[in-house]
């Protein structure tokens, strides 16, 4: 069983350590608030978690379709969904949180920059409010295209990765 010490030892929190680079690590953490602030930013982080990893699984199973119908090489969208699952587990176990909120933004930035680039509202109309045979499938009238969602998720990811994953997460038990 690996112990406490080890892993922090791996993670470079100990100036002696192995891979003396690492113990930069600690430097991206301003605390590990516990009480109220340690419960609201352990539901953030678990909720944004499990939803990068709800987005990002599909992608990832269907990353040919997914890049062809974004026009962008299957190489660039497998880093994205790779990006949102992985990213998405570390928020999760509250593991190297701020690495994990970067990468992540980095594809939601992206995502609403081609939202931006194709002309999408911030803001899409309500689909109730849609002209019929618009936004329409087979179950029904869809979420028309817009920034919106990408720009949620991007300050979702500033205040997770900002404040720190709190006391409720892997990184604070190896690096407090």
């Amino acid at each position: 069983m690996i112990d406490k010490f080890a892993i922090a030892l791996m993670l470079g929190s100990n100036s002696t350590s192995l891979l003396p680079g690492l113990n930069l690590l600690e430097k991206l953490y301003i605390g590990f608030p516990s009480g109220v602030e340690g419960i609201v930013l352990l539901l953030l982080r678990v909720g944004t978690g499990i939803l990068f990893v709800l987005h990002g699984y599909p992608k990832m199973t269907h990353l040919k379709q997914w890049a062809t119908a974004l026009k962008l090489p299957v190489f660039l969208c497998f880093l994205s969904a790779l990006s949102m699952i992985a990213g998405g587990v570390c928020l999760v176990l509250g593991l190297l949180t701020p690495l994990a909120s970067v990468a992540i933004f980095g594809s939601m930035a992206f995502a609403a920059v081609l939202e931006i680039a194709h002309g999408s509202p911030f803001v899409a109309r309500d689909p109730y409010l849609i002209p019929t045979g618009q936004y329409e499938g087979p179950t029904g009238k869809g979420e028309p295209p817009s920034w919106e969602k990408a720009f949620m998720y991007c300050l979702m990811l500033i205040a997770i990765g900002g404040l720190g994953p709190g006391a409720f997460s892997l990184d604070a038990l190896f690096l407090k």
